[in-house]
């Protein structure tokens, strides 16, 4: 064969091979493309992914916290927490949480992806709440409710894993939950009132003697007689002291008074010492009645402090400063941050109660009241402060320092506290989330 002959050949070999490497190459493509959207599709659709449930689970975890706050042993409590979950994704103002890199409104449609918030769902129990029990319907009533189970479900947007045949809809559900309640008791507990009364029956760990829905007199601890009565409709008087709170290094309205009607509108102040601001069961030195709050004769008037916090107390009631209160320096300064509960009406059993928990008071039951030495921490437990007889609050000038108090056992939660080593068996807790 001759040399034109051997490169007509040689050409038409090249020629017919091309079309077997393009074919090649052509088929390659079609299998590495959704190859390549897969694996895009885990480095950006992924990612978003776990972003977004990051953010639906922290937006359940606050509605949850929020709910949980508001259950308070009432009919109404489980209403108050609904919508206080419910405030956590709102709207109106803008810092409502969301979902997608902060952009999607939770519980609304934003183009075709739905967001989904029912309202929360309530147990006796937790086990119920977080699914390991079949004990908990989610239907009990607020008076029983202890825990809330939210949950949240969205529309999460898919970019590359959208070309896929089974993305569908270019979108995918992702769903959520969170269970919030109490605590175990607490051992110590935080922003309560400082007004510590002894236990009826020492040996009774549950209630310690108090009897529920019973309506007690509170009048602070005096010496000789006549003894103070009883207030109509409340007989049994309970003596109570004023612990030791007085904090001399205060900056913000430091007087002593005024740190007792803040004491008595709102609970122990927060200070730069915890043990100001807590009261901590059966701790090795006790605790000891404030100094210039130590008891009096019964024929005389209870000592300025004892009024300052009762004049606080009246600030639950209505947001202007009792008429009696005008010694406490600036009291009509410090009224404005305290505003009165949405029910101030006598109640004869706390579940009719319609508040919001303002009028709950959190106090240490001792193992006795000595105004002279140190007093044991037995547990906390719970009054709900009752207007006098045929009025509207309690009396701040009250002689005696009196007003009436319905026991509750420790139905609300504390705003703060810690629950590791004093191995209680009943009383009060904080919210906490449970899952």
């Amino acid at each position: 064969m001759d040399t034109r002959s051997r490169s007509s050949a040689n050409a038409a070999r090249s020629l017919g091979a091309a079309p077997r490497r393009g074919t090649v190459s052509v088929q390659m493509v079609v299998i590495l493309v959704p190859v390549l959207f897969g694996l895009m599709g885990f480095a950006v659709d992924l990612g978003r992914l776990y972003m977004i449930k990051g953010e639906l689970k922290a937006a359940a975890d606050a509605a949850a916290l929020a709910a949980a706050a508001r259950i308070i042993g009432t009919e109404t409590s489980t209403t108050d927490a609904i919508a206080a979950a419910r405030l956590t994704i709102e709207t109106a103002t803008g810092y409502g949480n969301k979902y997608d890199f902060a952009g999607n409104p939770i519980g609304e449609t934003t183009g075709s992806l739905v967001s989904e918030m029912p309202d929360p769902t309530f147990f006796e129990a937790v086990a119920g709440a977080v699914g390991t029990s079949d004990s908990g319907s989610g239907e009990v009533s607020g008076s029983v409710a202890r825990y809330v189970k939210v949950a949240l479900r969205a529309d999460a947007p898919l970019v590359f894993w959208s070309f896929l045949v089974s993305a569908g809809e270019r979108k995918t559900p992702i769903e959520v939950s969170a269970v919030a309640g109490m605590s175990a008791p607490l051992c110590t507990a935080c922003a309560i009132q400082p007004m510590a009364i002894a236990a009826l029956d020492p040996e009774e760990t549950v209630d310690f003697g108090y009897t529920l829905n019973t309506k007690y007199t509170f009048g602070y601890s005096c010496t000789g007689s006549p003894t103070p009565s009883g207030i109509t409709g409340a007989t049994q008087r309970i003596p109570y002291v004023l612990l030791n709170r007085y904090d001399e290094n205060a900056t913000v309205f430091p007087e002593e008074n005024q740190q007792a009607y803040r004491i008595g509108a709102q609970g122990l102040l927060p200070t730069t010492s915890r043990a100001m601001a807590c009261i901590t069961i059966s701790t090795d030195t006790g605790e000891s009645v404030w100094v210039n709050a130590a008891p009096r004769a019964c024929s005389t008037n209870v000592p300025s402090p004892v009024s300052a916090l009762l004049c606080g107390m009246y600030s639950r009631f209505d947001a202007a400063p009792a008429e009696g209160c005008a010694g406490v320096t600036e009291i009509d300064t410090m009224a404005t941050a305290y505003q009165p509960d949405i029910d101030v009406a006598d109640v004869e059993e706390y579940a009719n109660y319609t508040g919001v928990g303002q009028r709950v008071i959190t106090v240490p039951i001792m193992d006795a009241v000595n105004a002279g030495g140190n007093m044991m921490v037995l547990g906390f437990r719970q009054f709900l402060v009752d207007p006098n007889p045929d009025t509207t609050n309690i009396n701040p000038t009250d002689q005696n320092g009196r007003f009436v108090a319905l026991y509750i056992g420790s139905v609300a939660p504390v705003k703060q506290g810690s629950f590791g080593g004093c191995t209680q068996a009943a009383g009060p807790g904080k919210v906490v989330l449970h899952q």
